[in-house]
């Protein structure tokens, strides 16, 4: 790209924003000074540490015990995650990729994997961690490079876009240890590992802006989308409705640059394309027409709350204790990832007003604002004082209809937004910084009588990190992982099961299986499972969980459910017990419970005596 095309853009970082102003006060000051090629190498990595570091205080309590010890908060999906883990380095220990489709849990039927959050990828990568160290820590090293990584990530991407290194060294600890992020952190490491995004978005704007070639930057492109698939689908398409967003406002900043470029990053758009087809093409087709697939319908509009941005909860250091209840009162905690608070909010407003001119500040503002507009749905939303805002007035309320979004969570575009705002604040704080040094090179007096002249530069510095500190987490309290119960290698051991037969595990179905998912993801037992924890195909192919998709099992799945929880329901009739036989074909059914528990009389009444009875686990046998 030539530099007149850098320069009508905008987003050249050593190109003048405003009218009359010299290029060098857009420098980095470290460049600008020359300060050498020592330092520009040394200090960043430093800041990369500095994230490592804050990573791992964030996640202590799981070091010390990394095998033992899982993030308290959202048990079901830690439980899930390992079991994912578990499976992508099991066909990987046996010299293959993981299959799309599999019948280790839900069988015989199987699951989908690309309907759920199976994060293949990492799961492939870390393989060798979990063969050697188990699921546990796997997930506790995914859990600190998703902070550290994600920190990384935005940090290298501000950098190329001009930010100097202690603006951009902020904002990328803005977005890596979010409140977006940090609730994410107990079971959804498919938003928590947000790696990818700062990069999708940096590749699709090089494209757009003319500093990237058409088929390097497409190939790029393409690949970084591709591998975000196989990590998290939903923050895919987080990311591309940011970046789409993003371009919007930089090509209406400066339309005559976009149009000139349009060509070449239509052709770096289709190679992208291609590349993301060659790669994951086979993998969408599995997800939308291959078996299991199923669609979502729209649930009618999920509606956010405005307290969400300014009620810190117990993750965060900064809290009270009503502030933490109402909290937990109005949103699930990992979910609860929308708080940027009052200060943080504040100065981004008056950042963007501020240095409207420069349109790095004003295209990540607009982003920012418009994806926590998505983040508060489409449904009308309650303002306060007897006030509604309709909600065909939100954005949301307009997009949630399109093919690929009716299934995805709005409140969850704030992990995007979060990037945004901290672009927003490093880029904001870099102009700040120029704006100081121009008045004293220019013979201004900025500082006031008596006082050193660096003291303007450390008044805005001051006001930012006190703007963020609130944003600042807490330590991960973490709970016991689940052990296997007393007996539980043994019995299947004495079974002798093929590796393809379904086994009936006892509660069933609950959410209380997602226990028998660590116990399979630990001990490799049963290597089939009927049931589980996943997102499958209702009666009408919408998409499900276990217990609400309805089946030829689905009064003998109600009678074990109701007994699970301890509860006498009347026995099924032999039709119904016959026809969930039929339907799930077991080889065997196990139960965690003492022989004399109603659990154990009922299925002996079904069943017969059990065949094997080792220390906490009762089993029988009903073919090989």
């Amino acid at each position: 790209m030539t530099p007149w095309n850098q320069r009508e853009a905008g987003l050249d970082p050593r190109a003048s924003v405003d009218p009359g102003e010299p290029p060098a006060a857009q420098a980095p000051p470290e460049e600008a000074g020359g300060r050498g090629r020592r330092a520009r190498v040394v200090w960043p990595w430093l800041v990369v540490c500095c994230y490592l570091a804050g990573a791992v205080a964030v996640t202590a309590r799981l070091w010390v015990d990394p095998a033992g010890r899982a993030q308290a908060g959202g048990p079901n999906d830690v439980d899930l995650f390992a079991w994912f883990v578990r499976y992508a380095a099991t066909a990987v220990g046996h010299g293959q990729l993981p299959a799309l489709i599999t019948s280790a849990m839900n069988a015989p039927q199987g699951v989908n994997l690309m309907w759920n959050t199976s994060f293949l990828l990492p799961g492939v990568l870390l393989a060798p961690v979990t063969l050697l160290a188990g699921p546990q820590v796997t997930s506790t090293v995914v859990l600190t490079l998703g902070f550290a990584g994600s920190a990384a990530s935005l940090f290298w991407v501000l950098r190329r876009w001009g930010a100097s290194l202690g603006a951009a060294a902020l904002g990328g600890a803005v977005y890596g240890f979010s409140p977006a992020l940090v609730a994410s952190g107990p079971g959804h490491y498919q938003l928590q590992f947000a790696v990818l995004p700062p990069l999708i978005i940096d590749a699709a704007l090089r494209l757009f802006t003319g500093r990237s070639r058409a088929v390097r930057g497409g190939v790029w492109l393409g690949l970084l989308c591709a591998a975000q698939l196989f990590t998290g689908e939903e923050l895919l398409v987080y990311t591309v409705v940011a970046a789409v967003i993003l371009v919007a406002a930089v090509a209406v900043s400066r339309p005559r640059a976009v149009r000139a470029r349009a060509r070449g990053a239509a052709s770096g758009l289709a190679v992208a394309l291609l590349v993301f087809l060659l790669v994951d093409g086979y993998a969408l087709w599995v997800q939308f027409a291959g078996p299991l697939a199923e669609h979502s319908k729209l649930r009618g509009s999920l509606t956010g709350n405005l307290s969400w941005f300014v009620t810190p909860s117990a993750a965060l250091w900064f809290h009270t204790t009503a502030s933490a209840a109402e909290a937990a009162s109005q949103q699930l905690a990992a979910e609860y990832v929308s708080y940027l608070g009052w200060p943080l909010i504040g100065m981004l407003v008056v950042c963007a007003v501020v240095f409207w001119r420069d349109v790095r500040v004003r295209a990540t503002a607009v982003t920012c604002a418009v994806l926590e507009l998505c983040a508060l749905g489409g449904g009308s939303l309650r303002v306060g004082g007897g006030v509604t805002w309709p909600g065909r007035l939100l954005p949301w309320h307009w997009l949630q209809g399109l093919p690929g979004l009716a299934q995805v969570l709005p409140w969850r575009f704030s992990v995007i937004a979060d990037g945004a705002a901290a672009a927003v604040l490093a880029f904001a704080l870099d102009r700040a910084w120029a704006a100081v040094s121009r008045a004293r090179d220019g013979g201004g007096r900025p500082d006031w009588p008596g006082w050193p002249g660096w003291w303007p530069r450390a008044a805005f510095t001051a006001v930012a990190v006190l703007a963020v500190l609130p944003l600042v987490p807490r330590p991960y309290q973490t709970a016991p992982v689940p052990q296997a119960p007393a007996g539980w290698d043994a019995t299947f051991a004495r079974l002798q099961l093929p590796a393809d037969a379904p086994v009936l595990i006892v509660p069933y179905p609950s959410l209380r299986q997602s226990q028998v998912l660590r116990w399979q993801a630990e001990t490799g037992q049963p290597r089939a499972m009927i049931g589980g924890y996943f997102i499958g195909p209702g009666a009408k192919g919408q998409a499900a969980f276990p217990w609400e998709i309805e089946g030829p099992q689905t009064a003998f799945t109600h009678y074990l459910s109701a007994l699970s929880q301890g509860l006498r329901p009347p026995s099924p009739s032999g039709a119904e017990v016959r026809a969930a036989m039929a339907f799930w074909r077991p080889s065997a059914v196990v139960a965690v419970t003492s022989p004399q528990s109603p659990v154990a009389r009922a299925l002996t009444r079904l069943f017969g005596r059990p065949a094997f009875h080792i220390g906490e686990v009762l089993s029988w046998q009903l073919r090989r």
